[in-house]
């Protein structure tokens, strides 16, 4: 995560501009300070995804106890075909998108329909991942040209260039990363940005019962453990702390009132973390936790919530036969 200075790589068919300097390192330690200083300490889940932690979460995808990302690609390859036949001369911009295997998805449906040029606009936190993402891509897709943007989607949704209409993509559920309310509030104010005519898929992960959440938040190998625990690391670059990993516990469980996962690092002694960022240390007690993510879980009432906030149409409502995962197809008019 490069928040110092502008690059823009240009190379076989791929543009990848990072814009997260426009944002800085000062805004970023000022979040991440503020939000470990309050009473009920946390950090924000998009430091999760340094290099090693956009790795751990691709392990994660692939693991048995982790259901959202396989049965979400089930879907995308049922719907892929219809939606690419009616949208195939939109750009696809991806909010979020890590490895690339569901907007491959999509290119392997543009290619079997013949299409001649496919424009891609992925924007993602880590710019590593849009790179690895893209190199791959361009070798898979003959069709496919890419213009990627290391962004903070939240934030940065304007400064994307765009030249037709778009299918904007925001898979995985990550939606269920934000408190109801600021998940609304992105939603307008992507609802706002979008242009006529635009699609908007959105990926939502369903309820469904507590042995199999907590299972894939908690897998038999600690996969998840690994990825909770790493975002120390990523704030230690980020802030120049000296958190250590293994002064911590991995705690996953089920909010059954705010129907959501929370995700939790608990420390295992009193603790004293040192920055130059911090005006005094950061005092952790033993059992204190600090707050990483949150997945909230979704059903039909959150999907016409969602519609009644965004004033965006809703087409269809796509999802697999346990009715586990969701991807809600809105249209803006």
């Amino acid at each position: 995560m490069n928040f110092i200075s502008q690059e823009i790589i240009t190379k076989n068919r791929v543009s990848i501009t990072n814009q997260l300097q426009e944002i800085g390192p000062g805004e970023v330690a000022k979040e991440i300070v503020t939000a470990l200083q309050t009473s009920r300490k946390s950090i924000p889940s998009k430091y999760f995804y340094n290099s090693i932690g956009s790795l751990l979460f691709e392990e994660i995808t692939r693991l048995e106890e982790y259901y959202p990302t396989r049965t979400e690609k089930n879907i995308l390859k049922q719907i892929a075909p219809g939606l690419m036949k009616q949208y195939g001369t939109y750009e696809i911009i991806e909010l979020g998108p890590g490895d690339h295997s569901k907007i491959s998805i999509l290119l392997q449906a543009a290619t079997v329909m013949n299409m001649k040029s496919v424009r891609y606009l992925p924007l993602d936190i880590s710019q590593q991942a849009i790179t690895n993402s893209a190199e791959s891509l361009v070798k898979d897709f003959s069709n496919v040209e890419i213009e990627g943007y290391a962004a903070d989607f939240t934030s940065q949704f304007d400064l994307i260039r765009r030249e037709q209409p778009a299918m904007i993509c925001f898979f995985g559920s990550t939606i269920g990363n934000f408190d109801w309310e600021a998940s609304l509030e992105l939603l307008e104010n992507l609802s706002r940005q979008m242009k006529k005519g635009d699609i908007f898929l959105l990926g939502m992960d369903m309820i469904k019962p507590l042995s199999v959440l907590h299972s894939a938040y908690n897998d038999s190998r600690g996969v998840t453990a690994a990825f909770n625990k790493n975002i120390l690391n990523s704030v230690n670059d980020l802030i120049q702390s000296d958190f250590h990993t293994g002064n911590f516990d991995h705690l996953a469980f089920f909010n059954e009132k705010n129907s959501r996962i929370e995700m939790h690092l608990v420390a295992k002694s009193n603790l004293t973390v040192h920055s130059p960022c911090f005006n005094e240390d950061l005092l952790l007690m033993k059992g204190e936790s600090i707050h990483t993510e949150n997945s909230h879980k979704f059903n039909s009432g959150h999907i016409r919530e969602i519609t009644e906030a965004t004033g965006l149409q809703l087409n269809y409502t796509h999802t697999d036969d346990r009715k586990w995962f969701s991807v809600a197809e809105f249209q803006k008019f």
